[in-house]
This record gives structure tokens, sequence and C-alpha cells, in this order.
């Protein structure tokens, strides 16, 4: 789960300006989303007599962090600024050298961060750094904002497995579907266009996107991320397939193109696990559970893969299964103004647990419908 962090500024040292530069910093790292994972995402802005001379987010394929990008724009502008940086900047090499470094080069007076690292090995460490430079670090300024922001990487640094997000449209009687017009072959849709925009929008800043065979066979989706917005990978399309039951005719693996992983319980080496072989589908066998693909190793294997976060689209079978191993992260709900009648489809077939309770955490109106955040009470 993500770890608040104590904010350790003093009320006299969070003032509206750091805010107003640390508001651009977070506005700058969002432009980072799909682009920056599986590294965080993070923006940063360097300030001097109270004018930007440089900012700038990170992207993973072009290696430099927030602050190096920043720094390079700012040049000799940087000596006596102050940066604000939505996240602690590193202080190790990786792919990249460690940014405390470039910042005390550069000679950069103070610096502002949102949050700490929340990577437990070097949390910590780049203040720890910057203050033996002779450098003011402090951190707290929208920390709640910044840990949103990156609650997938918390998660997944922390844990080595995704955070993952179950993501539903229902009705006002809590209803998956709504029940065809006789006669009608047009698919009724629970949810308006602005609430199915959002959902795109979602999916674009998810890894992976993953379902139920129930869900293929009912509905034939493609799942893909129909955003205009670019991306560093493709969204990669999971469906758990306990008996191997897709047809390699479905529109899922049509589309297939090394971005379907399908986890199954069935031998590999049959005439149907070639055929989707074959059609571009990765399969993984992994020991049934309860007579169904083991949840927490799915999550596992897509941790070791790089995926921060999975956006779960399912129906009730894989919600309960999910809620009921305690592996979601988060629950985003989409209500609409409809009532479905006797659907007899709800949100979750069964818990296997005690009923699992939550917080709100936030709410918001797209088009007539009414998207509802909840995280799990700790």
């Amino acid at each position: 789960m993500l770890r608040r962090t104590r904010i350790r500024c003093s009320t006299n040292t969070v003032n509206n300006h750091d805010v107003h530069f640390m508001e651009h910093a977070l506005d700058l790292a969002r432009k980072g989303v799909g682009l920056a994972s599986p590294n965080p995402t993070v923006g940063c802005v360097i300030v001097k007599d109270g004018a930007i001379v440089g900012d700038g987010f990170h992207r993973y394929a072009e290696r430099d962090h927030a602050e190096i990008v920043a720094l390079k724009q700012a040049g000799e502008k940087a000596r006596g600024a102050t940066l604000y940086v939505t996240l602690e900047p590193c202080n190790h090499t990786g792919r990249t050298g460690p940014c405390t470094e470039a910042i005390v080069a550069a000679g950069i007076t103070r610096v502002v961060a949102a949050m700490e690292d929340p990577n437990p090995k070097t949390r910590g460490g780049g203040f720890t750094r910057l203050r033996c430079a002779g450098i003011e670090a402090e951190t707290g300024v929208l920390e709640a904002e910044a840990q949103k922001l990156n609650e997938a990487f918390a998660c997944w640094i922390t844990t080595h497995k995704p955070f993952v997000t179950l993501k539903s449209a229902l009705t006002l009687d809590g209803q998956l579907v709504i029940p065809q017009i006789s006669g009608s072959k047009r698919r009724t849709w629970i949810t308006s266009e602005e609430s199915r925009a959002e959902v795109q929008r979602m999916r674009h800043a998810s890894d992976a996107l993953l379902t139920g065979i129930g869900t293929i066979l009912a509905d034939d989706p493609l799942l893909t991320d129909r955003s205009a917005l670019p991306r560093r990978r493709r969204l990669l399309r999971v469906v758990l397939d306990t008996k191997l039951r897709l047809s390699h005719k479905s529109r899922i693996v049509e589309s297939a193109d090394d971005d379907l992983l399908v986890f199954t319980a069935t031998s590999l080496k049959s005439v149907k696990a070639r055929a989707l072989r074959d059609a571009g589908v990765e399969l993984i066998s992994i020991k049934p559970r309860a007579g169904r693909v083991d949840l927490n190793a799915v999550l596992k294997e897509l941790g070791k893969r790089q995926n921060l976060s999975v956006l779960l689209e399912a129906g009730p079978t894989l919600n309960g299964v999910a809620l009921s191993a305690g592996a979601v992260n988060k629950l985003i709900l989409f209500y609409a103004p409809k009532l479905a009648g006797d659907s007899r489809l709800p949100l979750v077939s069964q818990l296997d647990c005690a009923i699992p309770r939550f917080h709100i955490r936030s709410f918001q109106q797209f088009g007539p419908d009414l998207a509802i955040e909840l995280i799990p009470r700790t």
C-alpha cells in the first residue's frame, strides 16, 4: 500500500510562492504519464529571482531525470536558484548518474521536494547529500498530490507487485449490464461518453489491463488504449483463462501485437495453445488455486515485468476473487443515473473473506454520471 510520509516543512516554510511553483512542477510531472514508467513521473522547476529559468519532466526513453532536463535548460542561471521537484532527487547511479551531484555542481542553493523517495533502500539519501553540501532541502509541499501521482510506483517499489485499480460502470441498482432491447443488436452503454473518455484516460495511465475470460466471451472487447495521448510502450492486455477457452477469432486475439498475455492452468502443448501462440498471444501456465488461476502469482509476474499499474476491468467473478485476495488498492466506480432491473449481474458475485471496508477518497461528475474513488481501510 502507499506509504504516507510525514510533512517536514514548518508552517513558515510552506508559502504561496512554494505552492505556486510546486503546482507547476506537478503539472509537468503529469505530462510524463504513459512516458515515464517503470520510473516514477517527476516534474521539476528552477526559479531565480521569482522567475522560472528552467523546467522539465522525465521521459524514460530519453533517460534524463526531470532535474537534469531543467538544469540543462537553466544553464548558468541555475546558480543561486531554488529547485522545485515533485520527488526527492536521487543519490544513486542507475541508468543515469545521481541528480544530487548535478544539483550541487550547478550551484543550486535550495531544493524543495513534494515527497520523499518511496524506495526504502534510498529514501532520505538525496536530502542528506544535499544538506551535507550546504544546500537547504525541504519536503512536504503538496505532498498528498505528489503521492497520489506516484502511488503505483510506490506500491511496486515496496511490494514488487503492481498497484491494482478496480474500475467498473454500474447502474444505480448496482448492475454491470442493462438488458438488451428485444430484437436490438446495438450495445447498450451504461455510462456516458464523458465517463468512457475518462476510462480511456485511466487506461492510458496504466501499464496493464486485466480481465477474465468471462468478460472476453460475453463482450468480445478490444480492451485497448484509445486515447490520443502518447505512450512509451503498449498497454499490456492480460486475460485470466483457466481452461484456455479464448478463441483465436476473438477481437482481442486478432488485434494482438506483442501486447496480449494469457495466464492459464492448462497445458501449453495443446493444439489450441499452439494456435494462440501462432496468432501472437503469449501464454503462461500457472498452477491453479481453488480451481482458478492464482491471481497473486499473476500479479507477481506482472511486477517482474515492470508493470507498475494494473487496471482491472472484469466481471463479478474476478472482481470477487481480487477483493477477497486483498489485491485491490483502489476502486473507481462510475454510477449512471439508470436502473437495470433484474439483470442479476452485480459488481461482485461472491466474497471468500470478511466484507471489505473502504474510505471514499473523492468523487467527480462525468456528464450525468458520478464516479466514486475508494481505497481500502487499513
